[in-house]
């Protein structure tokens, strides 16, 4: 650190004395302290760059964990590079923590243990948050020797801000907030290239925030707010406008974020009226349209081309346009969901040359001359540690792929069983020395490859995906988002943001299938969750989204609790059945998410209880849009270990109660699926057939029970031989009990026949 002059104005003066004074939590507060601050908080910073305190003005609350001596900034070079450090430190990885500080206008001159050089942070002291940018560097002429031809400063990551927060309630790790009902902290990112990230300690979080240099040093920024917490995504809102970032504040608070969707990749022109009839007996409000559907391919293999199917589509981008435009008139907003870090192993991208910008997980000289019929790839470095997966062992060489079967991983180093020219690549020869690599091919069926993120090919993909967004599409799934080279809390994020800056207008929300900080401000929908099939659909539910929700919840976002498969009953399954739609999105409901399902028609038509089934989601999504849950309701919702069914009763009104499967109806027969409950005093049971339509004879009088199919409108009983009574079973009914205990009611379905 050069020995600064510090000018302080008096207005500073005035500061410091004053905060010396009536902040009686800050101990030794120094006129040469650095005091950053706005309406809602005041962070107080040593001269020896460690932070003292961190206060909320509205409350007088210390937010810093007192006594950690933490310095607020620190550098990391991999190893010393000044000669005398090199020779009396260790040479490896190593941070340096910030020791002195001070102020120059809006910027703060920042200096470190050992190393020669100083860091300018600028700062930004606003009433929403104070921002924190890497400005530049300040380095002298005989900071290193001239024969060390470095470009100064050796440094691989600097940073920004590092706080010891208290921990509270609850901690968002995607947003980087701890919070309670007294107050809300938050570091956060102000570009897309900030590395947002928390270390987890006894009784506090560190909140952290790094510019990395092989993604940008200078330029880089985060922000610190500091808010009551029903204040702080209105913080965050000011931030998004202010550093035009995508608006995950807006989105949130848009009023179809909790609406469900209706799924489907088999919709053209020539059906869409089909497909339209069914998401409205759903009740669904947004409908997501998977990319095969307009361009013709289901597998992975052509992802990257994006052209518009013509046979289906003969006026391409047109014909799209006028079939959302017929999804909008029926009142369901169309979405789309595009897989947009993966390109296909059949794609223009692929063959017959592979494009020069497909990810490489590792890369190789050549030892030896390959030859147009070589078998036998040798190498100058170890292979060890290549994937070994089927599928994804593939070689990129030049204009070919090669495939290989193993390697070695003693000298001479070499791929061997290799297949030449795999997707139709264009077969080559290589003189000895040249470069190739390992494809980056994806994990998910090997049928896609990854994108390199420090190349254009992203931002080419999200401008072909930007232009059939503009066909009408109103929301977004970013799949594949796990899909990028490291550092992933980075490139996760940016790939999704190539491709959102390009969509316009902004989405309503968005989904994906992954997420890093940055993600916040696009992914408003969080994420969704892959098909369940119908026998572990609640148990899996109980295990993932539902343990999801509540730390969602924390980083004020809600997820999908679908996708929700439609499976036909048949030998190998029961089929899709009312109680597990019932199950899946009244818990959803409770953390207010929503879910979606996959549509087929062919399985629409085959199944016995879609109306059934749809009639689920139907009650539910008016639920959602009506707002009706009440606090208590979703209290009893979040019990995952006790089911509820939603019915509408004589006064077509909602009403929500628990409900218990019945297992041994008809001695156990898996055809019939009921449940028993409590209403008024008396007991239900809500029953129906699961693959067909029968009828149920129970030992009862027709006067023991009234059977209903909508609450209000009776129907008529069959009374059998020997006092016995003949019910219709097939779409769901209610038994109500009318002169019988619960236990006479459950002992009568437990001897019930089934009779065709």
């Amino acid at each position: 650190m050069k020995n600064p002059v510090i000018l302080l104005s008096i207005n500073i003066l005035m500061s410091v004395v004053f905060t010396a004074c009536s902040d009686k939590n800050i101990q030794n507060v120094r006129n040469d302290d650095v005091i950053l601050e706005n309406e809602q908080f005041k962070l107080i910073i040593g001269n020896n760059a460690i932070a003292k305190s961190l206060i909320l003005k509205s409350t007088g609350e210390e937010c810093l964990m007192q006594g950690e001596n933490m310095a607020i900034f620190s550098v990391t070079q991999e190893r010393p590079y000044h000669n005398e450090l090199k020779l009396a430190h260790p040479n490896k990885k190593t941070t340096f923590q910030a020791d002195t500080i001070y102020r120059k206008g809006n910027q703060l001159i920042v200096g470190f243990e050992l190393v020669p050089w100083d860091a300018v942070i600028r700062v930004k002291e606003t009433p929403a948050y104070i921002s924190f940018c890497l400005d530049s560097f300040i380095v002298e002429p005989d900071d290193y020797p001239d024969y060390l031809l470095i470009t100064p400063p050796p440094a691989t990551e600097l940073r920004l801000l590092q706080l010891p927060v208290r921990s509270r309630a609850n901690f968002g790790e995607w947003l980087n907030v701890s919070w309670d009902d007294k107050a809300a902290i938050n570091v956060l990112a102000t570009d897309p290239y900030a590395y947002i990230d928390f270390e987890k300690r006894n009784g506090y979080h560190v909140l952290t925030a790094t510019a990395l240099k092989n993604i940008r040093f200078e330029g880089t920024g985060a922000a610190l707010i500091v808010s009551q917490p029903d204040k702080l995504l209105d913080n965050i809102a000011q931030i998004e406008e202010d550093f035009d970032l995508p608006r995950g504040v807006e989105s949130r608070r848009n009023d179809l974020i909790n609406a469900s969707y209706y799924w489907t990749y088999e919709i053209n022109p020539g059906n869409v009226d089909e497909h339209i009839r069914y998401a409205k007996m759903g009740g669904f409000r947004l409908m997501n349209i998977y990319y095969p559907a307009f361009e013709g391919h289901v597998s992975y293999d052509f992802i990257g081309n994006y052209e518009i199917d013509r046979k289906h589509y003969p006026n391409g981008k047109e014909d799209l346009k006028k079939m959302l435009d017929k999804i909008k008139a029926a009142g369901i907003i169309p979405g789309v969901h595009f897989l947009h870090s993966h390109i296909g192993r059949k794609s223009m991208y692929v063959t017959p040359v592979p494009d020069y910008r497909l990810n490489l997980l590792k890369n190789f000289n050549l030892s030896q001359d390959l030859g147009r019929n070589d078998t036998v790839v040798f190498v100058e470095q170890n292979p060890a540690g290549c994937t070994i997966a089927e599928g994804c062992r593939v070689l990129k060489v030049g204009t070919e792929l090669i495939s290989y079967k193993s390697y070695t991983t003693t000298p001479p180093y070499r791929f061997t069983g290799c297949v030449r020219g795999i997707n139709k690549t264009t077969v080559n020869s290589q003189p000895k020395g040249n470069s190739i690599g390992l494809l980056d091919v994806s994990e998910f069926g090997g049928a896609s490859v990854y994108i390199d993120q420090n190349t254009s090919l992203q931002d080419e993909i999200a401008g072909k995906i930007a232009d059939i967004f503009d066909a009408g599409f109103q929301f977004i799934y970013l799949d594949g988002s796990e899909g990028v080279n490291p550092p992933f809390g980075i490139n996760v994020a940016l790939a999704q943001y190539r491709v959102f800056k390009q969509l316009n207008p902004q989405p309503i929300f968005a989904e994906g299938a992954a997420k890093s900080h940055f993600s916040w401000h696009m992914l408003s929908g969080g994420n969704a969750f892959d098909i369940f099939p119908p026998e572990v659909i609640k148990d899996e539910t109980r295990k993932w989204p539902a343990e999801e929700a509540p730390r969602m919840r924390q980083d004020f976002t809600r997820l999908n609790f679908g996708w929700m498969g439609y499976y036909l009953p048949g030998e190998k399954s029961l089929g899709t059945q009312p109680d597990m739609w019932e199950f899946v999105t009244g818990v959803a409901a409770a953390w207010d998410s929503p879910v979606s399902i996959w549509a087929f028609l062919s399985s629409f038509g085959a199944h016995p209880r879609t109306a059934d089934n749809l009639e689920v989601i139907r009650r539910w999504e008016e639920v959602r849009a009506q707002h009706w849950l009440t606090e208590e309701h979703k209290n009893m919702l979040k019990n995952v270990d006790q089911e509820h069914h939603l019915l509408i009763n004589e006064q077509n009104q909602f009403e929500l109660l628990p409900y218990d499967q019945v297992h041994d109806i008809a001695g156990g027969n898996k055809e019939i699926r009921a449940f028993i409950f409590q209403r008024q005093n008396e007991y239900y049971v809500l029953y129906w057939h699961t693959s067909g339509n029968k009828r149920l004879e129970l030992s009862l009088n027709p006067s023991d029970i009234t059977l209903y199919e909508k609450f209000g409108q009776k129907e008529t009983i069959s009374p059998g031989t020997n006092n016995k009574t003949i019910i219709p079973a097939g779409n769901r009914r209610y038994i109500k009990a009318n002169n019988l205990t619960k236990e006479q009611l459950l002992e009568a379905l437990k001897n019930a026949q089934i009779i065709e």
